[in-house]
């Protein structure tokens, strides 16, 4: 779980409204964990093999979080 926080943390970070907000709330403890994936599933589909730092991490989340 500690993993899972580390990441929301950076996309949090990142700006990015389409995961930084869904990423808060989680954090936040009021976050809807289905809101969040579908969130993430979107930042991988728009992002996810761009190169930048969050492309490794948007597969890593949906793994931790769909286990």
């Amino acid at each position: 779980m500690e993993e899972l926080k580390m990441i929301m943390e950076k996309f949090v970070a990142s700006g990015w409204d389409l995961i930084a907000n869904p990423a808060q709330a989680w954090l936040d403890g009021k976050g809807n964990t289905e809101a969040l994936i579908t969130a993430i599933k979107q930042a991988d589909k728009e992002c996810g093999s761009c190169g930048c730092d969050l492309d490794p991490l948007y597969k890593k989340a949906l793994e931790i979080l769909n286990a």
